[in-house]
């Protein structure tokens, strides 16, 4: 149940290509922006040059400020850039309102319950799946192809485990506030909050939307061999956003999901317990069986938890 119901005429499903094409060019643009604001104010905030900036993000670097100034920048340019891409979008293009009365009116102690069952039996199922992605071979035609994703994925993990090796509490606190927090709701509001209910409208189909949406939000993150996963969680995101009507699930479980990847890096850090983010076996077969079982039944209690919403209509004017 989406309450973004866009009025102008740009939104409409005829106008189904200007509308996505407008809307990849603002959210290019804002981050473009808000990633060059965030680069002019390194030097000053951090002591790092430019030069010395575009460097650690091809590569570690030993400057104890790198690691804060790549959470300034991902911060400022991902973070918030895609929740004010949302913004901009909704108010000034499609003019719509989120209705976020609506949405915290939505929100019930019960479907909070019922989203952590959700997430917990996502993520031991997606195991399977990320231990699966990371071992697709392409055909012998396709191998520079190969070499090249596999290569990408390696650099890309090398900075992964770099931005995640916390040297202090505080860097830590910082990375669950950028990776966790801002990322959650800024991803969430765009995706969800704005191209799930477009692709809705645009495809007829609400899984359509829900998977075609979660696609795009794994593909933009240019990480072939976690394209699947990264594609289930979003889907699990749609669907908790759609039985609800309440952007706030998909929030929370986004935010809750990046967390405990955080946490368990920074715990396997302190050795206090073993976990190693390269390691895609660390669930077996059965419990990803399970894990399975428990994501679709908890997900079917969620939705006849929320069937008895009242239209928007209805609630519009009880709040």
């Amino acid at each position: 149940m989406d309450i973004y119901k866009a009025q102008a005429p740009i939104a409409a499903k005829s106008s189904w290509f200007l509308s996505l094409l407008v809307m990849l060019l603002i959210s290019i643009g804002v981050m473009i922006i808000l990633q060059g604001l965030a680069l002019f104010l390194i030097p000053p905030i951090f002591n790092i040059s430019l030069d010395e900036m575009m460097g650690i993000f091809t590569a570690p670097s030993q400057n104890t400020q790198a690691r804060m100034a790549m959470f300034f920048v991902q911060g400022l340019g991902s973070g918030l850039g895609f929740f004010i891409a949302a913004w901009f979008i909704a108010k000034l293009v499609d003019k719509v309102d989120f209705g976020w009365k609506q949405q915290m009116a939505r929100f019930k102690f019960i479907g909070l319950l019922s989203l952590l069952a959700v997430m917990l039996g996502g993520i031991l199922f997606n195991s399977l799946i990320i231990d699966w992605n990371a071992g697709i071979k392409l055909p012998e035609q396709l191998g520079s192809l190969e070499n090249y994703l596999r290569n990408a994925e390696d650099q890309r993990m090398v900075m992964t485990k770099f931005l995640t090796d916390f040297e202090s509490p505080i860097e830590f606190l910082v990375g669950l506030v950028v990776i966790g927090l801002l990322a959650g709701i800024g991803e969430e509001v765009l995706f969800r909050g704005v191209l799930q209910p477009k692709m809705q409208l645009y495809t007829g189909n609400i899984h359509v939307a829900v998977w075609l949406t979660a696609f795009i939000f794994s593909a933009i993150h240019m990480q072939f061999y976690g394209l699947f996963p990264r594609m289930l969680l979003g889907a699990i995101f749609g669907y908790l956003y759609f039985y609800s009507g309440s952007l706030l699930y998909p929030i929370i479980a986004h935010i809750l999901n990046n967390s405990l990847t955080i946490t368990l890096v920074y715990l396997g850090k302190l050795d206090v317990i073993d976990f190693d983010i390269e390691q895609t076996d660390q669930v077996s077969w059965p419990v990803a069986i399970i894990g399975l079982l428990l994501l679709l039944i908890s997900l079917k209690y969620f939705k006849d938890k929320h069937s008895y919403n009242l239209s928007d209509e209805k609630l519009a004017e009880g709040v």
